[in-house]
């Protein structure tokens, strides 16, 4: 195999979470196309997901960040099906970044379905509001190229399990509800 294909290899691996094989036929599927093997394991991603995610997810973990200064805080916690994955190193990053973007993105909702239809009905530009207010909708805040629905779509690829971030609760300083 061609050294640049191991750079690549290397490079699908630590964008899309899949294993090494996986990678490999999706460049060969590909044809040495980088883009287009990208698109394929994320769909493979996607379809892997969507699979999942009729599996109940009643273990997990309580995670929290503070920023630093100590003015914003926030507590989140993410279901996943078996104490083992709750105990997964890339679980508890997935866990702490996602915390560390709440506190920076201060989202309301966790996903689409959750905003209110009459207050969505209010909003002059839809799918603006969407973005901005909702978790999974916003671009990750170490990653802008990637929305925080595409991270978790990736974990679960990459864990084979269901996992749903369930509820957060952020707090900053003076802030009152």
């Amino acid at each position: 195999m061609k050294m640049e294909s191991l750079d690549q290899i290397k490079e699908l691996r630590e964008l899309t979470s899949c294993g090494v094989i996986d990678c490999k036929k999706a460049l060969e599927e590909a044809k040495g196309d980088f883009n287009r093997a990208k698109a394929i394991l994320l769909e493979k991603n996607r379809e892997m997901a969507a699979k999942k995610s009729s599996r109940v997810a009643k273990e997990g973990r309580v995670d929290s960040y503070v920023h630093a200064g100590n003015k914003i805080a926030v507590l989140l916690e993410v279901n996943c099906e078996t104490d083992f994955v709750a105990r997964n190193e890339d679980f508890c990053r997935f866990c702490k970044d996602v915390a560390m973007h709440i506190a920076a993105m201060n989202p309301v909702y966790i996903k689409e379905a959750d905003v209110p239809q009459d207050l969505l009905n209010q909003q002059p530009d839809q799918k603006s509001f969407i973005k901005e207010s909702c978790l999974l909708n916003q671009p990750f805040v170490k990653d802008q190229g990637t929305t925080i629905q595409d991270i978790l779509t990736g974990l679960i690829g990459k864990i084979g399990e269901n996992i749903v971030i369930s509820r957060f609760k952020r707090y900053k300083v003076g802030e009152v509800e």
